[in-house]
């Protein structure tokens, strides 16, 4: 147990176990190390390069094993250090016999290639051609070029992966995780086009030490200890090849490891699986390496059951492969006799409606896969400030291309009903004077899609021109953004869905939860709450202030139920908010009065049965205030100002939707919903 507890203590503190292991490795560098613990190094090298072979094969990706470069490192580093006490071991003690250097080497030395140094050097030099001129070569190779590709990808994958984000398809999230990876990525074949030269490095270096090894070891033999020659190179070139390949064979079995990493590419899961599912799926090459295996089975002077066995064993593959592929083909025709699901499934995909969806001729498609600050970067940008402006989140975006469109048209669809439709010139740069002053630059001529103006095509080289006349220049991203956004505010009521307001709702602070579940359903349906949120958004009144907005309505429904009267309460709470948000510069609000004689009109034909009501003026009266209406706004305009109309709380949501044929931007407001500190300036009377 007390061995136990110390065990977990160690465990505990693994840094300062590496940091102490890297010491006593830099100590190996400096300090005479003894036969015993030299063999407790080379052992720990040959088993340390047998784990990293291991996991290399088993990890199911590259990037599981991203600690591979720094390993590497130690690896080399430990074997250099140990081929120097190896080396300091045979020059001062390589008189004394085979085991001067340790157990390790000797047996190497005599065991591995049977005492016979010309056998010993053929083998190393083997091992050396194969590690170098092979192994290390391709890995390295293969290394630089997977560090290249990653490094030409990134762009386009972090474009995919802000494509993905805007269109709502992932969340930021698992955006902020998918480019961690691709850094991590990039970060790891980089790193490993440079651990390979550790590699190439260690090859060279081991032949330089074994070079070392046995003319230093003839020099010392002879002329210090007075060895004949022959014997001297007997010596000295047995422990330096044996030294060489205890050094080689964990430096090559890491080159192995090295090279399986990086040559793992795409394929996904272990190495072994895959190489045996890969090798073994088809069954016509299992049974060509049968037939060619039997064929040299019974050709004379060839072993006859070699050949035979290793073609039974291809032929039992083949035959596993063809059951398997048997199994596939009647599993897909399984899968067939049960398609109407599947089809059901695919209908179902084909007749979902986006919300929002935005379709380009496929002249414009590129704008998808931009510059950072591109297309998508702005829908991004333009979810956040219809947050930030009205308290509304925008549904997720889908951009899709549309062949049917002309080249430079888009079209922005709500809810499965193309709402705009406009044409751009991808290339160019559209500028249009906000005063209406006349446009002095050469381009063709067009009309703003925002706010119908008229505006001019030009080419990029005239901007500075253009803006030096004081016009407004805007790319084509901003252009088709702007649009998207004018649009879609006249649509937010309608994209306020049951959904989106509990989402709202959920997304509360914990404080207003209470409220929340007060009001909820056991004072007011969800569906009452959406419908109000739903009519302020129509007047483009934010809901940002959610908690206030609950309080109103929880005030409200202790005399109505009626969605109409609670909106009208609830803009009343809200008059702060209104008023500061139709204060102009000059800290007035402008406004068009409507006249008691319309006022009269109005009431009058407001027809009240219980909680209910509705509006019945005659056509004719509509007509001819709808008519005087829109004159005193013209004339305003005219003057320069947008005044609100100006009304009672009763008349009020009748005026507007009166109002809102002329235009749907003209604020309507009530007398009870006019802040104590507002500042009024009245420009007509209705």
């Amino acid at each position: 147990m007390e061995l136990l507890r110390r065990l977990r203590l160690g465990l505990g503190h693994q840094d300062l176990a590496f940091a102490a292991a890297l010491v006593v490795l830099l100590a190996v560098l400096v300090l005479p190390m003894p036969k015993w613990l030299v063999d407790l190094g080379l052992a720990t090298s040959i088993t340390l390069s047998v784990l990293i072979l291991m996991v290399a094969i088993w990890i199911e990706r590259p990037l599981d094993f991203s600690v591979f470069p720094t390993v590497l490192l130690v690896a080399t580093l430990l074997r250099l250090a140990l081929n120097l006490a190896t080396t300091r071991l045979i020059l001062a003690d390589g008189h004394r016999g085979l085991d001067a250097a340790g157990s390790v080497i000797h047996g190497f030395a005599v065991f591995v290639v049977g005492g016979d140094f010309i056998i010993g050097v053929i083998v190393f030099a083997i091992l050396i051609i194969v590690n170098f001129i092979v192994v290390t070569k391709g890995a390295g190779r293969i290394a630089e070029v997977a560090a290249r590709f990653s490094l030409d990808a990134m762009p386009g994958k972090q474009m995919a992966i802000d494509a993905d984000l805007a269109a709502g398809t992932i969340d930021d999230t698992e955006a902020k995780r998918r480019r961690k990876e691709l850094e991590d990525e990039n970060s790891f074949f980089g790193a490993m086009d440079g651990a390979s030269k550790f590699v190439r490095g260690d090859a060279i270096a081991a032949i330089i030490v074994t070079l070392v090894n046995i003319l230093g070891g003839i020099i010392v033999g002879t002329l210090r200890h007075g060895m004949p020659i022959g014997g001297a190179a007997t010596t000295y070139v047995t422990l330096a090849v044996g030294d060489g390949i205890v050094s080689q064979i964990p430096g090559l079995i890491v080159s192995v490891g090295a090279g399986m990493l990086v040559s793992k590419g795409s394929v996904r899961g272990s190495t072994d699986k895959a190489f045996i599912a890969q090798l073994g799926a088809q069954p016509k090459p299992l049974y060509f390496a049968a037939g060619l295996s039997g064929l040299f089975a019974v050709l004379p002077g060839l072993p006859f059951l070699p050949f035979l066995a290793l073609g039974l064993v291809a032929a039992g593959g083949g035959y596993l492969a063809h059951r398997s592929v048997q199994r596939a083909a009647a599993a897909a025709e399984e899968g067939l006799a049960a398609e109407p699901p599947a089809r059901e499934e695919s209908m179902a995909e084909l007749i979902r409606v986006d919300d929002i969806r935005l379709e380009l001729g496929m002249g414009l498609v590129s704008l998808t896969a931009g510059r950072q600050g591109g297309l998508t970067e702005k829908i991004k940008k333009l979810r956040r400030a219809f947050g930030l402006e009205f308290g509304f989140v925008l549904p997720a975006v889908r951009i899709k291309d549309n062949m049917d469109l002309a080249s430079g048209e888009y079209s922005i669809q709500v809810q499965g009903v193309e709402v705009a439709r406009e044409t751009m010139i991808l290339g160019r740069l559209l500028a249009f004077a906000p005063g209406g002053q006349e446009i002095g630059v050469p381009g063709i001529d067009t009309q703003e899609p925002s706010f119908h103006i008229k505006a001019r095509w030009i080419e990029p080289a005239l901007r500075e021109m253009a803006m030096a006349q004081g016009l407004t220049v805007v790319d084509v991203e901003t252009v088709l953004t702007t649009h998207m956004s004018e649009v879609l505010k006249g649509y937010m009521a309608q994209l306020q869905s049951y959904a989106a307001t509990q989402k709202l709702l959920d997304g509360l602070e914990k404080e207003h939860q209470r409220l929340v579940g007060e009001l909820i359903p056991g004072v007011l349906p969800l569906a009452t709450v959406q419908k109000v949120l739903a009519t302020l958004l129509a007047e483009r009144i934010s809901i940002r202030n959610l908690p206030l907005i609950l309080e109103a309505l929880h005030e409200g429904a202790t005399f109505t139920r009626n969605v109409s009267l609670l909106t009208e309460h609830v803009r009343q709470r809200l008059s702060l908010q209104i008023c500061r948000g139709l204060t102009q510069e000059d800290g007035y609000i402008t406004t068009l009065l409507l006249s008691p004689e319309w006022e009269r009109e109005v009431g009058a034909a407001i027809v009240e049965e219980g909680d209910q009501r509705s509006f019945a003026m005659a056509p004719s009266k509509i007509q001819e205030l709808v008519s005087a209406t829109r004159g005193r706004i013209a004339e305003a305009a005219a003057k320069g100002d947008w005044p609100a109309v100006l009304t009672s709380a009763g008349a009020r949501p009748f005026v507007r939707h009166l109002v809102e044929r002329i235009n749907p931007t003209i604020a309507v407001i009530s007398h009870a919903e006019v802040h104590q500190r507002a500042k009024l300036r009245t420009v007509g009377t209705i």
